[in-house]
C-alpha cells in the first residue's frame, strides 16, 4: 500500500450559503517570469464542511479528499482563527423607526 501525502492549504472563508459547502480563498506569492516580483495569485475552492462550523472570514486550514461532488473535493481540516465580528445593528429596528416617523408624518398633516 502506498502512503500518499495530502495536499494542505490555508486560506479565508469567502461565503456559507450551501449547506455543509463553504467557499474558500487560497491566496499564494509567485514571481513573475519577466519582472522578477512577487505577484499575488488567488484561487477559490468548494470546501466540505461537514458540521458547518466555520463562517464568513474564518482562517482556515483545508486538506485534498477523494471527490464528494462535481467541483467539491477539498474538506476542511480546522479553523486557525475566528472572523472578529462587530456587533450587528438590528435592520428591523431601523425599518420599525422609518414606519414610525412615516406614521407621525401622515397623522400631523390630517
Amino acid at each position: 500500500m502506498e502512503n500518499t501525502k495530502k495536499k494542505i492549504k490555508r486560506g479565508t472563508v469567502l461565503r456559507r450559503k450551501m449547506d455543509k459547502t463553504a467557499v474558500v480563498e487560497v491566496t499564494r506569492a509567485v514571481m513573475d517570469s519577466e519582472y522578477k516580483k512577487y505577484v499575488r495569485r488567488k484561487k477559490k475552492f468548494l470546501v466540505h464542511d461537514e458540521k458547518n462550523e466555520c463562517n464568513s472570514g474564518d482562517i482556515v486550514e483545508i486538506v485534498e479528499c477523494r471527490p464528494i461532488s462535481k467541483r467539491k473535493s477539498w474538506r476542511i481540516k480546522r479553523i486557525i482563527e475566528h472572523a472578529k465580528i462587530p456587533e450587528e445593528v438590528k435592520l428591523d429596528d431601523v425599518e420599525l423607526e422609518g414606519q414610525k416617523k412615516r406614521i407621525l408624518e401622515n397623522v400631523s398633516e390630517v
